[in-house]
């Protein structure tokens, strides 16, 4: 990932030296497991827990060796001795590469997990500020009915608090070691020295391997973040359209000094949920990538890892980097309340059409009927700019259901029709108790 959208803490977890520190780590915890059993001698050991490597002439022996294991290896004996003998000792190169790959993103994983729960609790705050700010609600793209801002935001807090149990559960997934050889087989190295060595290492052991760690644990990672992106992508899609001149509900942070445009100064682009939602296309694409890896001949091969070299580190920093952009914009985004509210006035009444159906159905007609009457004046309004409201208290065949004395002939008095529903309602297991004055339930769970 290019440095613009790297962040320093999650960039140092795919280091070239933090990668080769943590291969050295898995190598002394190896170590650390065989002198439990009694194959490593004590004073071996303790020379061993000070075995460095030299990165330079680990990149010297590479350009003769060409596989980076076998580099790795002979720079940490040049550090050692005679006891260098036991590096390494039945181990092949996944069992190393594979078991810190899984520290690797076990500590990516925390820090993801960290800023989505960051994310979660600006929503939530934001949410309740708004909880009572009436905007308009749109289906197509067109004003449907009005709703409240916040209850917009807890939609996107719930599905955070989703993508959080997903990628807890992926990270747990993927924090495995695998110490079990050539071909998972453990000929050439003990059941205990695997258990033992994740063990020191704060991993959980792969319940069986072949040669690799299955890449199905990686996919479910990159899937799951993929999926985050996803959720980012369709949350920043709506504060732009909401920033339309058209609309101007939602303002994403612009700073002083700040320039939209070289050629127009006036614009004021939501140029930061525009990158959210463009490094989520790639969040997508490497999650693909990470599908096919699953797919190796036989025991392995090494088709995946060129992929991964790229994808796993380019997704946790990408993901790392937009949930933090996303959580600023949350945080300092603009909230129109006025222009909201003459959105919701715009189309004069239009948005109450089944308030209007619903009452015409309550008199008595069919909803066939009732639709034909309140959509008939709606269209008419949708073409003359005229308030709805007017329009159906013009209209003879609403009148003559709506007027005082046919609503008493009809309903045998407002009270006697007050009470049919209530009793009519009342047999569906009290769902509707409200109608009659006994307080409403609400809906566990639901948005209030």
């Amino acid at each position: 990932m290019i440095e613009r959208y790297s962040r320093p803490e999650m960039k140092q977890i795919w280091t070239d030296d933090h990668k080769f520190a943590l291969w050295l780590k898995v190598e002394i915890a190896v170590c650390e497991a065989w002198s439990e059993l009694g194959r490593i001698p004590a004073d071996d050991m303790a020379r061993i827990r000070t075995a460095t490597c030299n990165l330079d002439r680990l990149a010297e022996i590479l350009q003769v060796t060409h596989h980076d294991v076998t580099a790795f290896l002979a720079a940490v004996a040049e550090s050692l001795g005679p006891e260098s003998r036991y590096i390494h000792l039945g181990l092949t190169s996944s069992d190393v590469m594979d078991t810190a790959l899984g520290l690797q993103l076990k500590a990516a994983g925390g820090i993801l997990l960290s800023d989505v729960e960051a994310l979660i609790r600006v929503l939530k705050s934001r949410a309740i500020e708004h909880k009572q700010t009436l905007m308009m609600g749109r289906t197509h793209g067109v004003h449907a009915e009005p709703m409240t801002f916040g209850l917009k935001l807890a939609l996107w807090v719930k599905e955070m608090e989703r993508n959080a149990v997903r990628l807890a559960r992926a990270i747990d997934i993927v924090s495995v070691g695998k110490i079990s050889g050539a071909v998972g087989t453990h000929s050439t190295v003990p059941l205990a020295v695997e258990e033992n060595a994740c063990r020191h290492l704060g991993l959980g052991c792969a319940e069986i391997s072949n040669q690799i760690v299955q890449r199905d644990r990686h996919a479910e990672l990159l899937t799951t973040i993929a999926i985050i992106g996803s959720s980012l992508d369709k949350f920043a899609t709506e504060v732009r359209a909401l920033q339309k001149t058209e609309v101007q509900e939602l303002e994403e942070p612009f700073a002083a000094g700040q320039t939209g445009s070289s050629a127009m100064p006036h614009k004021r682009n939501p140029e930061l949920c525009e990158r959210v939602s463009g490094l989520a296309r790639l969040l997508r694409a490497n999650a693909l990538a990470s599908l096919e890896n699953v797919a190796l001949w036989h025991e392995r091969d090494i088709s995946h890892s060129s992929v991964e070299r790229v994808i796993l580190p380019d997704s946790c920093l990408a993901l790392d980097y937009i949930l933090t952009l996303f959580t600023s914009v949350v945080a300092g985004m603009r909230v129109n309340v006025d222009k909201m509210r003459q959105n919701v006035e715009l189309t004069r009444g239009l948005i109450f059409s089944q308030r209007a159906l619903i009452a015409l159905i309550d008199k008595g007609l069919t909803r066939q009927d009732a639709y034909k009457i309140v959509q008939g004046n709606a269209m008419t309004a949708w073409q003359s700019g005229q308030p709805l409201r007017d329009l159906l208290a013009a209209d003879p065949d609403v009148s003559a259901h709506t007027s005082s004395s046919k609503r008493e002939t009809d309903s045998g008095g407002s009270q006697g029709r007050r009470d049919r529903l209530c009793r009519s309602r009342d047999s569906h297991n009290g769902r509707y108790r409200s109608l009659a004055g006994a307080p409403r339930q609400h809906h566990r769970g639901r948005h209030r």
